[in-house]
């Protein structure tokens, strides 16, 4: 091996289309890697703190290997079940770089190993560090290279960098620049760490840090090979891992201010932990068993309930606080969106659904033999803030403007129904929930179900399906979920009408868009929502339609990236991927999807 200092050329990064990308993460943050080798995102020490490489969306920092020679053509692969990716370049010889964030996570030091392998022929690459504190606009300060490593500050965040001893400070001394020779065969780690903390420990071994993070990814997922798109559900395990913190709150995304259409404003801060997409994700666990992924959830969703009751907020950082008001980042943005901003407005609407998704969450953990006194103490909570609330107006599944939203009361039918009935099915169950001499009133929890969809003739359509609210005679995607959680069964006439109604009105392709804005075609005013094609999938195959379940599926997991990873939208006119990334709620979309078509066919393909 040999090597050299020098600067690459140029002082940024191009922006690639969102499909080119791949994740790493740990649990506690996460990072984007573009197919040149360069890591263009990254969050430290937490998924919402601000970020030290943020050329995704147009400001300073990066980390990247790529090959010396640009005439290349790039390709990659992930370890399977886990978020170890391969970086491969196929041109004068074949080129690897494996890449990981470090597991067991440290939540005060993120860990980057990249091992570079010469796989065929001589490898030459070159490296280029430029990290910045601030969200790119403090560059490094202190620099200094010690037994081999170069460490230094940016902003209020200490690293070091290994592997990496002859790298030569480029650009006024903010970055640095090495050039990498291998032998075909060889292989050269590189270690870089950045940490809240100062650095007094010696640095990794790479030969001790690769096979602890082998053996961490090992229990990400169970065994799917039992299940129809095997690979796609044992990947869709390891991005909800990687999303998921050691508290068990999942962030909606690793990213924020990626655009969800092209020149609009619609940028948002995913970085944080919704309560209901927290519980997606924990129902299509469920589905297919119990697993450390459910017990964490049901945990942080347990606790933010009896620590909130009625004013529970829609979503919380992953420690569980109140989520930072929304301002705009010193950047330029990604192209095609508004300026990037960091917090979420959320905070102050009130979301009536969470609550029927919360009561759906704690019944699949009873129901699983997960219940516990909490379980049963949040579920009192939960239904009672439902009795309190349930006729006032709330900003819906979809984050607007406060109604009377028709999925809001259906998905708490839905919660109301399904924890009484796990309520009824363990009456004589010795739990400690069922011991407190609180015991869970099933008759109770479903006579406010009847209750409330009694009320619910102010969204029914004159054509016999329900609407989004009262006034609003529009179809909504959302309505669909409501009949894959049982508020009303399959054949009832009301279900079956606003399936043909989603169907032919919002639907494009084999996608679904959530509901139509206003008399522009669909594909102008939003991308189809990948969420809303999984949901009429799971609607095809309660209904009986297991060939229409299966193509709605088929159609919708095919949209995402090299990589396997989904956006919350996809542009069908152009075939990209819209909106920050990974979107958790897909990939849990996708797991359910598979596993319920999966108990329905028996099979596995």
């Amino acid at each position: 091996m040999t090597a050299r200092g020098g600067q690459a050329a140029g002082n940024g990064w191009p922006p690639r289309a969102l499909r080119d990308y791949a994740f790493l993460a740990d649990g506690e943050r996460g990072a984007l890697i573009g197919p040149d080798g360069a890591i263009v995102w990254l969050c430290v020490p937490r998924w919402d703190s601000p970020p030290v490489f943020a050329a995704l969306v147009g400001g300073g920092g990066g980390f990247s290997v790529t090959p010396a020679d640009p005439w290349y053509v790039w390709g990659g692969y992930y370890e399977p079940g886990t978020l170890i990716w391969h970086s491969r370049w196929v041109g004068a010889a074949v080129t690897e770089c494996r890449e990981a964030l470090a597991r067991p996570a440290d939540p005060d030091c993120a860990v980057l190993l990249r091992q570079i392998r010469a796989v065929d022929g001589p490898a030459r690459v070159n490296l280029r560090l430029d990290l910045r504190g601030g969200s790119g606009r403090r560059p490094v300060r202190d620099l200094a290279r010690s037994a081999g490593c170069w460490t230094g500050r940016a902003g209020r965040l200490w690293f070091r960098l290994s592997g990496a001893g002859r790298a030569r400070p480029a650009r006024d001394g903010q970055e640095l620049a090495l050039t990498l020779t291998l032998d075909p065969g060889a292989r050269h780690d590189l270690v870089l760490e950045i940490s809240s903390r100062k650095l007094t420990a010696p640095p990794p071994e790479p030969g001790v840090a690769w096979p602890a993070t082998e053996t961490a990814w090992a229990p990400a997922g169970p065994d799917c090979s039992g299940l129809i798109a095997a690979r796609d559900a044992q990947h869709a395990y390891a991005v909800l891992t990687g999303l998921t913190s050691s508290t068990g709150a999942m962030v909606a995304a690793a990213t924020t201010s990626l655009p969800e259409r092209m020149e609009s404003f619609r940028n948002y801060d995913y970085r944080y932990a919704w309560i209901r997409d927290q519980c997606y994700m924990g129902l299509a666990v469920a589905a297919h068993g119990p697993h450390p992924l459910l017990d964490g959830t049901v945990r942080f969703i347990t606790e933010r309930v009896l620590a909130d009751g009625p004013d529970l907020m829609p979503a919380y950082t992953i420690s569980g606080d109140p989520l930072p008001p929304e301002r705009t980042m010193a950047v330029r943005g990604y192209p095609g969106g508004a300026a990037a901003r960091a917090g979420n407005r959320v905070t102050g609407q009130f979301q009536l659904d969470a609550f029927g998704e919360v009561l759906q969450l704690l019944a699949a953990a009873a129901r699983l033999g997960l219940d516990g006194p909490d379980t049963w103490r949040a579920a009192r909570v939960a239904a009672d803030a439902i009795g309190k609330r349930w006729a006032e107006p709330d900003a819906g599944v979809w984050e607007l403007d406060p109604r009377r939203w028709a999925h809001s009361r259906l998905s708490c039918v839905a919660g109301l129904r399904a924890i009484a009935r796990e309520a009824g099915h363990g009456a004589g169950r010795p739990t400690a929930g069922h011991s407190t001499g609180a015991r869970p009133d099933a008759g109770e929890w479903s006579s406010l179900a009847d209750q409330i969809l009694a009320s619910m003739h102010d969204s029914v359509h004159p054509s016999g399906r329900w609407q989004r609210a009262p006034g609003d005679p529009r179809a909504d995607a959302s309505l669909l979920l409501p009949v894959i959680r049982g508020a009303v069964p399959p054949d009832d006439p009301r279900a079956q009408a606003t399936i043909a109604e989603v169907a032919a009105s919002l639907g494009d392709d084999g996608f679904i868009y959530r509901f139509r804005h206003d008399a522009r075609p669909l594909h102008e005013a939003e991308g189809a929502f990948l969420l809303c094609g999984f949901w009429m999938a799971l609607t095809a195959l309660v209904a009986g339609d297991e060939v229409a379940a299966g193509r709605w599926f088929e159609r919708n997991r095919a949209a995402c990236g090299p990589a396997g990873i989904f956006t919350e939208e996809f542009d069908v006119h152009q075939h990209q991927l819209r909106g920050n990334l990974p979107q958790a709620f897909v990939h849990a979309a996708l797991l359910e999807s598979a596993v319920r078509l999966s108990q329905v066919s028996g099979s596995a393909r």
